[in-house]
């Protein structure tokens, strides 16, 4: 059947360097006898995590442990056992690791993500992903983490953005999504003025184009446009409101309501009248932008 789990035999097959690509990790060098990963199963910046591609085994020298594509599985999803590594294989789904989740978007109401555990923002393949969307990496880790979560009997890792709720905002190259409970995010440190985006990634934009801007704004990200009443009584205690909101019919349409409701509020989307958001006018032209906030 489809959905019978792999025997060992079967499993064993799988090649490691296959299963690597689909849990998200490129190989920073190889050729036709072996691949070179940065580990994942731990932090390193040098790859040391070598798969001999004749023999289908790996081997992490930072560890000085290695084996088959199973014993890999039951590395990666701490310690496992044989039958529940088996189980990942049948399902192709790996874990501490990125992969595309379609099925996220159709969550059941029971599955439920639990945060594992919460480190600083030091991954390579975090940084990486920061770097991909031209944002300073040192800049986001200020007020990012780095994430490990579990859902559906599966653990990945992401860059997290805790709320003012206690959830988790939760992005990779491949996925966003949140822990509950759901709400917006806010930097506070006693300014005067605030900058409100839509999300993280905006957020981290704009600490890259305007490096200064926090010594003079607090911040707050939406995380969802459901939440712009929400944050009105928030908005209102500082005596500016720097709007940063996407260049869409739902980005305009709350900008217009935050301007109506929150007295002191701009609207600052023209800095990116041509592109949709902060973000996308990082990536287009980055180099325009090394100075502060006029």
């Amino acid at each position: 059947m489809k959905n019978e789990k792999l025997q060992c035999k079967q499993a064993r097959d799988i090649l490691i360097t296959g299963f690597l690509k689909k849990s998200g990790f490129s190989p920073r060098r190889e050729n036709h006898q072996e691949a070179w990963y940065l580990s994942p199963l731990r932090n390193e910046t040098h790859p040391s995590f070598k798969v001999s591609k004749p023999l289908n085994r790996w081997y992490d020298h930072g560890l000085g442990r290695g084996g088959n594509v199973i014993d890999l599985v039951i590395e990666m999803n701490n310690h496992c056992t044989v039958q529940q590594a088996l189980s990942i294989l049948s399902r192709d789904i790996p874990s501490f690791s990125f992969q595309q989740q379609n099925s996220f978007a159709v969550l059941k109401p029971n599955d439920e993500i639990k945060i594992e555990k919460v480190l600083p923002l030091k991954h390579p393949e975090l940084i990486s992903y920061l770097e991909s969307r031209k944002v300073d990496p040192s800049r986001a880790a200020r007020y990012a983490r780095q994430v490990y979560y579990s859902l559906k009997s599966s653990t990945f890792f992401a860059i997290g953005v805790q709320n003012v709720s206690g959830g988790w905002e939760l992005r990779n190259p491949y996925y966003k999504n949140s822990s509950s409970p759901k709400n917006y995010s806010l930097f506070s440190r006693s300014k005067t003025m605030l900058s409100v985006t839509e999300g993280m990634f905006d957020f981290f934009s704009l600490l890259t184009l305007y490096p200064g801007l926090p010594l003079k704004s607090d911040f707050l990200i939406l995380n969802s446009l459901s939440f712009v009443d929400r944050i009105v009584p928030t908005a209102e205690s500082y005596s500016k409101t720097c709007l940063y909101l996407d260049n869409d019919p739902s980005g305009k349409k709350a900008t217009q309501k935050l301007l109506e409701k929150v007295k002191g509020s701009v609207d600052l989307s023209g800095v990116y009248a041509s592109k949709k958001d902060l973000n996308e006018l990082l990536v287009a032209d980055r180099r325009r932008f090394r100075t502060g906030l006029r």
